[in-house]
């Protein structure tokens, strides 16, 4: 199959298995797991903190940055198509009655800055306390400027506010931009990376930040149920992403260009080539059509997230050759339609 439906659904390589397979062990809720401590170290030096957890999950990650940035009552002002706030379970107002503020996303995926300071609410008894800014890099497949980062969190700080980055696909926009991750992450106070999707681990993010807040994270990990035991294992394969999988995100960058022009002559279908900044291609296909073109895909052995926008993510299991195919496939459907 081409499996086009996320960067998540990647698999380990033989050498990364391999090195699962060698790596040294140890019980990390004790502290004494090797190659977790490993993997946090090379994390932490990479972003330029002071600190790494390893943890099972994005959402944990964010879950975890969120529960230490803010106490019961206090709320954090994030994006209204933001992962934390949309797509992980509530868990910030569940677990740790934390309010979200939601804020419209614009087009290029920033948060207005004039918005982000008109949301922050007064020293008022009747209002939520504001506590954190969250900023998401990527945030579908865009990229958020360097400059912009720079700004709101500037903005944060002059009003006391932390910050905090979801960057699980930060790796990503380091690429495009053509910098070390470490200066997008500089200005944020703590940042949640993923292992798990284009760096092609089969399991696992970081969380970096500060000493301090690494250690409450960690507790808070513990709390969460999140301890692991001999989780060098995996913790390899994080280890082996960071060290090899991260230039040839460039690849996949590529791959999403190529799908996206290959596509434009197709008049059925609608992509917008200057949201193809990574690795994701948003497709809207003709009205009434993307069921059938979906169940067609799948009957040629391509699998995407159906619905009335595609979104096809390109990923190291996905080659040039996968992606001219998918074009073809796709171009020979609304053919047969003419």
């Amino acid at each position: 199959m081409i499996d086009l439906r996320s960067d998540t659904v990647t698999r380990p390589s033989p050498a990364m298995r391999q090195a699962m397979a060698q790596a040294e062990v140890g019980d990390d809720v004790w502290g004494d797991d090797p190659t977790v401590q490993q993997l946090e170290t090379l994390a932490a030096q990479l972003l330029g903190k002071e600190a790494a957890l390893f943890v099972s999950s994005g959402t944990q990650s964010n879950l975890l940055a969120l529960l230490c940035h803010c106490q019961r009552g206090d709320e954090y002002l994030v994006g209204q198509d933001a992962h934390t706030y949309k797509y992980e379970g509530g868990g910030a107002a569940v677990l740790g009655s934390i309010q979200p503020q939601p804020l419209p996303v614009s087009a290029d995926g920033t948060l207005a800055l004039d918005l982000i300071k008109a949301a922050i609410k007064p020293d008022d008894f009747h209002f939520a306390r504001t506590r954190l800014l969250c900023l998401e890099n990527t945030i579908s497949g865009r990229v958020l400027p360097l400059a912009y980062m720079q700004a709101a969190c500037a903005l944060a700080r002059e009003h006391q506010l932390a910050t905090h980055l979801d960057g699980a696909r930060l790796f990503n926009a380091a690429i495009k931009l053509g910098v070390d991750v470490r200066v997008l992450a500089e200005p944020f106070d703590s940042v949640s990376v993923c292992l798990s999707k284009g760096l092609g681990a089969p399991v696992g993010s970081v969380l970096c930040g500060s000493a301090v807040l690494i250690k409450q994270a960690r507790r808070w990990r513990k709390m969460l149920g999140g301890g692991m035991r001999q989780a060098g294992i995996i913790a390899a394969a994080g280890i082996y992403a960071l060290q090899n999988n991260v230039q040839r995100l460039a690849d996949d960058h590529v791959n999403a260009e190529l799908l996206a022009t290959e596509l434009r002559g197709v008049k059925a279908v609608s992509i917008d080539l200057a949201l193809v900044q990574t690795n994701m291609v948003f497709m809207i296909p003709a009205v009434g059509t993307a069921a059938a073109m979906t169940k067609h895909l799948h009957s040629h052995g391509i699998l995407v997230d159906p619905g009335a926008t595609i979104r096809m993510v390109t990923h190291l299991d996905v080659s040039r050759a996968d992606v001219l195919t998918t074009a073809r496939t796709i171009r020979d459907f609304y053919a047969r339609r003419a």
